[in-house]
């Protein structure tokens, strides 16, 4: 087996045994890895505060067949201040459940990583209501489904866009129109979100558009996956 270091924020962990974990990361350099953390349900473990879902940590790991061994791991951000607030961890576990679902495993994707922990970041700092459904498009479009919203993605025309379909790809024009609607703020918000004025969306408190947009884009993102994020339901109740 080859040691290596890398770092990973957590993204959930399964019981082994009667004291191990198995721990899925996304990793900086080598992609989603799973990875047992022995004896890590001990109460005396070294580590096993920082492996649990939203830690981001430094690894030092031995590279097995299926499953990786942990041997090191150093907290890098706690990211106390979303597990401390029930809203916030929610919606951190909505990115962490997506990311699950389309990393690959070792597969490097530093973009993705990146990705993650500025999202993270983001909403420790921020909480905006934003953060999530900004997540899910930045998403789709590293996937290579960003939605077009330029022009109608039906029949092209460069006119008025009142609908929004992702099984056409993106907003629609009068003629086109199907699926959700699509008001102007919701457009101008997302085309905003993906045209590199992310920043700004997330400095406003409550920006018009801001409720379609979040449920566009977490259908948009469920329609990707091809299957339901749980944690969008408890969103929904919240």
């Amino acid at each position: 087996m080859s040691l290596y270091r890398d770092r990973g924020v957590v993204l959930r962990t399964i019981r082994l045994g009667e004291a191990d974990r198995i721990v899925t990361l996304m990793t900086e350099a080598h992609g989603k890895v799973r990875a047992v953390a022995k004896g890590v349900r001990k109460t005396k473990s070294r580590f096993g505060a920082r492996l649990e879902p939203l830690g981001h940590v430094a690894l030092l790991l031995y590279q097995g067949r299926e499953l990786d061994i942990i041997t090191q791991a150093d907290s890098v951000e706690h990211f106390r201040s979303v597990r401390e607030d029930l809203e916030a961890v929610t919606m951190a576990t909505a990115m962490l459940e997506a990311v699950d679902q389309v990393a690959q495993e070792r597969q490097s994707n530093p973009r993705l990583y990146a990705m993650l922990v500025g999202a993270l970041r983001a909403l420790a700092s921020s909480r905006s209501t934003m953060v999530v459904p900004s997540f899910f498009l930045k998403l789709l479009a590293l996937e290579g489904f960003e939605p077009v919203l330029d022009q109608c993605a039906s029949c092209g025309a460069v006119a008025e866009l009142v609908g929004f379909d992702i099984n056409e790809g993106g907003a629609l024009c009068r003629q086109c129109r199907r699926g959700p609607a699509l008001s102007p703020e919701a457009l101008g918000l997302m085309t905003r979100i993906l045209g590199g004025g992310l920043s700004g969306v997330l400095s406003e408190p409550d920006p018009p558009g801001a409720h379609d947009v979040s449920i566009l884009a977490s259908r948009a993102m469920e329609h990707h996956l091809e299957r339901r994020l749980r944690s969008l339901g408890v969103l929904d109740r919240a």
